[in-house]
């Protein structure tokens, strides 16, 4: 006989562990005991040697399919001669380690259940089971038990009981388990707070308005959503002027891949995504069609698809069978709405009728955004379906937070060696945001247990998340914005040694004062040092040269014409006076972006002058390049008395200028700079001597930069590093934040 105590700690809570534990020792004949604590699971296991052996090996190769293991160790215990193998009550120690898992999309034995008319959860919306369902939306503490979630308010049946307390079952210990007879329940209700219908009659009354033209709000996993037909223009054109959402891009969800199909090119590996458990939103190439509102994605080359990922969204798109637009439930740079009251106050002016249910949900949890980069999932919004899942460092780091950025922002933790990255809470811009930001790094300290010392912001002295930091009386470290960058991309690579950082995006305040973004830093783990950048242009109004970048091509094109030639250029705009403001100095700060020279390019070429939403002008650039275009213009690089190089740019804008001067299309000015932006990589590169490459920043959110620019180093005998599971743009920022500190504590021991 042989007797091991088991620690096993990663996702192994709430994915169905414990059963294929009970499971795997009655067939082995085990005997001992399997507990839940806040750091796994912990087993203890006695059975003759062979069988103890086969045991350890099957408990990592045959594991659930929605489960993780970071850490397994085991050791030899005295043998107590256990009757037989059994779950224990769940243990509750101080240290709370154990992974919480992500909602997760309703799995197919679920889906058979809700459409099978002899099934007792026929068409209930609340299905799930231990490989599906919520998770991190409605968990209020470790372990993941159902006293600590919003479930505790519906007691089970005897039916469901006996589900959840048998072992064999799908179901064993399916913390959200629910059925008709005791789980939560939709209704149905106009703006005005009017009951109209309940239980299945809700959603079919839900579809019909759709139909119709209307506008419905539906509490869904992490939040609401607002829905409307995908194929009425006039439907897609009230949502958008009631939400305040002019021209960016809307979700939609098809009721089927195949119904995906007929509107969008579909690889293989954006296939697999699609019908992933994590079922974020895809970005998928569009197919030409008159059925789809022109104004769900207007001046874009792509959608942005899912599939229904709850019951509730299966049921209801099973009735309607056709697309929607399905968009965040919030006023424009608000947080999702989660609570019903508060959904009926903030969206009642939005929506015609509301979709609700009765589970509570603890914290938003918008849906994540993603497409295929060089055959593997890229992570442009990471939320539903894989926050909170931790960055897992090689050394414990002391407790800590980091506050991110200001734009895109995410906020993370570190416990032991764990970092933990909250979902995507958004732009800082209003004091709603504001309010969604402490409680996440709130709710996180709770969740986790963790006790701060330290806290870590940007080097921004204006970001609301670095005066928050100043406020907390804790250790305060701050890092600059774009080294934070190329520490999130060496964080999740792993990525040993020197490192020559690419990062490339709008706004980023420099240790000089200046504003960067067009930055090739040397990298090495806690220090940076400036190779390269973009040459300084002014950008007259400041922050108003975002939204107006009329004004960014003003100062570009007026640094190789003249006045008038500017003025006549721009006669639609008041190019006189930014032409003053360039010339005294007055509200002009340098910057060295890339977000902005693309902005200033697109503004020149008059492809846009405004842009309503972050990076607009730069995604409709992207749109029009032709990809087998092989023509470009050329940087000049300047080797300035700090050693380092300036990139010149303003040959480019002189024959950009030229070029639509003289009858060259836009798709080949805009082909042109891009395979210039790869040349400027290339040639950058084999100046540094260093052939570790990071790729980073919102500007490489870029497809076609992205790929040409890997495809151009990988050829050249470059190793090049980029984001995919961590958002290559302000949404990593935290984790860099993060790593930082790491370093510095690595250091100092």
């Amino acid at each position: 006989m042989k007797s091991v105590r088991i620690n096993i700690h990663g996702t192994v809570q709430g994915v169905g562990f414990r059963p294929f534990v009970y499971r795997l020792a009655n067939e082995l004949n085990i005997k001992g005991w399997i507990v839940n604590s806040s750091e796994g699971v912990t087993i203890e296991a006695e059975g003759i040697e062979k069988n103890i052996n086969d045991f350890l090996l099957k408990l990592r190769e045959e594991k659930p399919v929605n489960s993780s293991i970071t850490s397994f160790s085991f050791i030899d215990s005295s043998v107590k001669y256990f009757q037989l193998f059994e779950i224990r009550q769940s243990s509750n120690s101080q240290k709370k380690t154990a992974l919480i898992l992500p909602d997760i999309a309703a799995c197919k034995d679920c889906e058979e259940e809700i459409f099978n008319p002899e099934d007792r959860r026929y068409l209930y919306p609340f299905t799930n089971c231990t490989n599906c369902g919520p998770r991190f939306s409605i968990i209020e503490a470790i372990p993941y038990d159902r006293a600590n979630t919003t479930m505790r308010e519906f007691e089970m049946c005897d039916k469901c009981k006996a589900e959840y307390e048998n072992p064999f079952d799908r179901r064993f210990h399916a913390e959200p388990i629910a059925c008709p007879d005791c789980g939560p329940q939709v209704t149905f209700y106009d703006n005005e707070k009017n009951l109209i219908s309940e239980r299945h009659e809700a959603i079919v009354k839900a579809a019909q308005f759709i139909r119709e033209g209307k506008i419905v709000a539906v509490k869904g996993l992490g939040g609401f959503q607002l829905l409307a037909d995908a194929s009425n223009e006039k439907a897609i054109k009230t949502l958008r002027e009631r939400k305040h959402r002019e021209e960016k891009p809307l979700a939609m969800m098809f009721p089927s891949l195949e119904n995906v199909k007929d509107f969008c090119e579909v690889n293989s590996e954006e296939e697999k995504l699609l019908c992933s458990a994590h079922a974020p939103i895809v970005l998928l190439r569009k197919k030409e069609n008159n059925f789809i509102a022109k104004s769900i994605a207007p001046e874009n080359n792509y959608y942005g698809v899912m599939l229904p990922y709850t019951p509730l969204h299966k049921i209801l798109l099973e009735v309607l069978d056709t697309p929607i637009a399905a968009t965040s439930g919030n006023i424009s740079d608000e947080p999702i709405c989660i609570d019903n009251d508060e959904a009926f106050e903030k969206l009642g002016g939005i929506a015609d009728y509301f979709l609700v249910h009765n589970r509570k949900i603890v914290r938003q949890v918008d849906d994540s955004v993603a497409r295929i980069v060089k055959g593997k999932p890229f992570m442009i919004r990471r939320a539903r379906g894989f926050a909170p899942y931790p960055v897992i460092t090689d050394s414990e780091v002391p407790p800590a937070i980091a506050a991110g950025g200001h734009l895109k922002n995410t906020v993370a933790i570190s416990s032991g060696k764990n970092i933990f990255i909250s979902q995507h809470i958004g732009d800082l811009d209003t004091k709603e945001a504001f309010g969604a930001f402490k409680k996440i790094i709130h709710d996180f300290q709770n969740l986790y247990a963790v006790k701060p010392g330290t806290v870590i912001s940007d080097l921004h002295p204006d970001y609301v998340s670095t005066k928050f930091a100043e406020k907390l009386g804790l250790n305060h470290f701050q890092v600059q914005h774009h080294y934070a960058h190329m520490l999130s991309c060496i964080a999740e690579n792993k990525i040993e040694g020197e490192v020559l950082g690419i990062c490339w995006d709008g706004t980023g305040f420099g240790t000089d004062g200046n504003i960067w973004g067009g930055e090739f830093l040397k990298v090495n783990e806690d220090k940076f040092e400036r190779f390269a950048h973009l040459k300084y242009f002014p950008l007259p109004g400041g922050e108003k040269a975002i939204n107006e970048i009329w004004r960014t091509g003003v100062s570009l094109l007026s640094s190789v014409q003249s006045k008038e030639e500017v003025k006549n250029y721009y006669s639609k705009h008041d190019a006189d006076t930014i032409l003053n403001l360039i010339e005294k100095k007055i509200n002009s700060p340098l910057t060295s972006s890339m977000g902005r020279l693309f902005d200033g390019i697109s503004s020149i070429i008059n492809l846009t002058q405004y842009s309503s939403y972050e990076g607009q002008a730069a995604m409709q650039l992207e749109n029009i390049v032709d990809v087998n275009s092989e023509e470009r213009y050329e940087f000049e690089l300047i080797k300035s008395q700090k050693n380092n190089f300036d990139i010149e740019w303003r040959n480019v804008i002189k024959e950009v200028f030229f070029d639509l001067k003289n009858g060259i299309l836009k798709e080949t000015i805009s082909s042109k700079f891009h395979n210039a932006l790869v040349d400027l990589i290339l040639k950058v590169c084999n100046l540094s001597g260093m052939q570790q490459i990071a790729l980073s920043g919102g500007c490489f959110q870029n497809k076609f930069l992205l790929e040409k620019s890997i495809d151009m180093l990988t050829n050249n005998g470059y190793k090049v590093y980029w984001q995919s599971e961590i958002p290559i743009n302000d949404g990593g920022i935290s984790l860099g934040q993060m790593m930082y500190y790491n370093f510095l504590n690595k250091n100092r021991k």
